[in-house]
């Protein structure tokens, strides 16, 4: 008996110990309103989903800012535990990494300078075109633009972040930025900028993990299951949206 009493304790040791454990969180923060920083506090609707589901599942959080297309190697490196980062769940990235359910659809959109009179066409042609490296803007325009020979490989640059490729329409060394409507919409209602066009993808936002965490990942689906249940979610679509 006293075996057995032992034995249960170290499992719920054991399970204590899992159950509290630290996850660490890896996002681009600068993408409002996903995911940005603000007073040197990770902020957005992203880092307070991932705050919900730690409440719901119980583990501590630890988020660590990097550049978009790193993230997935830092997850498939065991460097992170979590990628939370309006990722587009993709065939391609489905090979490599586990997603949640989805939490969240966007297109893409084209923005330019507020006082510019480019339309649309500015997608083809003379024009420069900025993306940030690895996102579903940078693979559209890679794979509908250049690949066709709409626009030359030269004219579409690629950024660490938004916010470089931001600084750079603002001052006129590209034309227009393809990106997640969202947060095209936030910076047209914040920045000198406009929406000019829409580009249809249906695109679904997952929470990735390392491929094969079943455990983590079930956590984080049940989370999100109750926060849509319990409408919590609703409250941080109004929050941020």
């Amino acid at each position: 008996m006293k075996q057995v009493k032992v034995f249960l304790s170290v499992l719920l040791l054991i399970s204590f110990v899992l159950f509290a454990r630290t996850v660490t969180v890896g996002t681009s923060a600068d993408f409002p309103p996903f995911e940005y920083i603000e007073n040197g506090q990770f902020v957005g609707f992203d880092m307070d989903l991932m705050r919900e589901i730690a409440k719901i599942a119980g583990f501590e959080l630890k988020f660590v800012d990097m550049s978009f297309d790193s993230l997935i190697p830092a997850l498939r490196a065991g460097q992170i535990d979590v990628a939370a980062a309006a990722m587009t769940i993709t065939e391609e990235r489905k090979k490599v990494v586990d997603f949640s359910m989805p939490y969240w659809t966007a297109d893409q959109s084209i923005i330019v300078k507020a006082g510019s009179d480019l339309t649309i066409t500015v997608l083809f042609g003379k024009y420069r075109i900025g993306v940030q490296t690895g996102t579903t803007g940078d693979l559209w325009c890679t794979e509908n633009l250049v690949e066709k020979g709409l626009l030359p490989e030269r004219n579409l640059k690629r950024y660490d972040t938004f916010i470089l490729a931001l600084s750079d329409l603002l001052n006129g060394n590209i034309d227009a930025i393809v990106l997640d409507s969202p947060v095209a919409n936030r910076f047209a209602a914040t920045k000198p900028v406009k929406v000019v066009g829409i580009i249809v993808t249906g695109e679904q936002y997952g929470i990735a993990v390392r491929k094969g965490n079943k455990e983590l990942l079930d956590k984080i689906n049940q989370a999100l299951k109750t926060l849509i249940e319990t409408g919590k979610i609703n409250e941080l679509i109004d929050k941020y949206f």
